[in-house]
């Protein structure tokens, strides 16, 4: 231990002792007032989140998407059919026939009817009988087609389509599943990405709509406070941050953001105002004209203007002059 206290007291004489560097320029500590960050977990939802639902219930006997593929708008997702469908129009189309023939024969007597009344063989009345015969068949041979036209609109829609352009998120069926009417096929999110966070509400005057978001992913980016929902929930305020370039490949990931809470008075210097000496942080002041290095104990780093500057806790006070290395 004696040794220790020994050596600091060493390096601390030989600090004291070094002259100043050359070429330094000195500028005069004041308070500064920085941003308190809280650091909360945000996770990376979708802007929209709409489910693909089958719109016939049946069999699924196609499925072409799967987790975290990438979509286009009305891009086939998978194909359900109902083979009771197939029976219904074959049972249509055979109606149909029974209807055309009786339709060409309808048509044959009523030509011969007009041959006749020309001749004066038949009657005005047993000829409109013939027109309304076939009238009545042709109407009824339209709206057997009608039908037909319903059942087919029912087989298309056994076709379910992306309703957004964007990645699946959830595939909760398999082929081959018996699926009924409104049941989902795949949830998409699209629409564009986002980061949604929870607050504590003691926090919830400390920031608002615009405000700048620090999140920490490989490298350290900034975002934007997009949206405060006025509703808290669970005694947290629910906050959506935009960020440019937002990494969608893990949808409800967690992310670390920083958020600003308060502000508070500090002690800045140029990092290259400290300089490390075993171990210990010393900054070179002026006292009566003359360079002197004081022992400081150095906190976190600020960004101000662009230049990195080192909170000094301990060590400096407000309107000394702290000697700069000019660069």
């Amino acid at each position: 231990m004696r040794a220790t206290l020994a050596a600091i007291t060493s390096a601390m004489a030989l600090a004291l002792m070094l002259p100043p560097v050359a070429g330094a320029e000195t500028f005069t500590l004041e308070p500064t007032d920085v941003t308190e960050w809280k650091a909360v977990y945000a996770r990376i939802e979708a802007r929209d989140r709409i489910p693909a639902r089958a719109r016939l219930g049946g069999t699924l006997v196609e499925l072409s998407v799967t987790e975290g593929d990438l979509v286009e708008s009305g891009q086939k997702l998978a194909r359900i059919v109902d083979e009771k469908l197939d029976f219904q129009m074959n049972a249509i189309d055979a109606q149909l026939q029974a209807l055309n023939s009786q339709l060409v024969n309808a048509q044959s007597e009523l030509s011969r009817g007009e041959e006749l009344l020309q001749r004066g063989v038949t009657t005005v009345q047993r000829l409109d009988g013939l027109r309304t015969q076939v009238e009545v068949l042709t109407n009824q041979i339209e709206a057997t087609r009608a039908e037909r036209r319903v059942l087919e609109q029912q087989v298309s829609e056994g076709t379910v389509l992306a309703p957004l352009s964007g990645r699946a998120l959830d595939v909760p069926v398999a082929a081959g599943a018996v699926v009924a009417p409104g049941e989902s096929i795949a949830t998409i999110g699209g629409g564009g990405f986002f980061l949604r966070l929870a607050v504590p509400e003691r926090h919830a005057g400390t920031f608002r709509e615009g405000d700048t978001i620090q999140i920490e992913t490989d490298e350290t980016v900034e975002g934007k406070l997009a949206r405060v929902y006025p509703q808290i929930e669970n005694g947290r305020v629910i906050a959506d941050v935009e960020v440019e370039g937002l990494d969608d490949a893990f949808v409800d990931a967690r992310v670390l953001v920083r958020l600003p809470v308060d502000t508070r008075p500090a002690l800045l210097v140029p990092q290259d105002a400290v300089e490390t000496v075993s171990g210990l942080d010393f900054v070179t002041i002026t006292e009566g004209g003359e360079p002197v290095r004081r022992t400081v104990i150095t906190g976190i780093h600020h960004m101000v203007d662009g230049k990195d500057m080192v909170e000094i806790v301990t060590g400096l006070e407000g309107g000394e002059d702290v000697v700069t290395n000019d660069e």
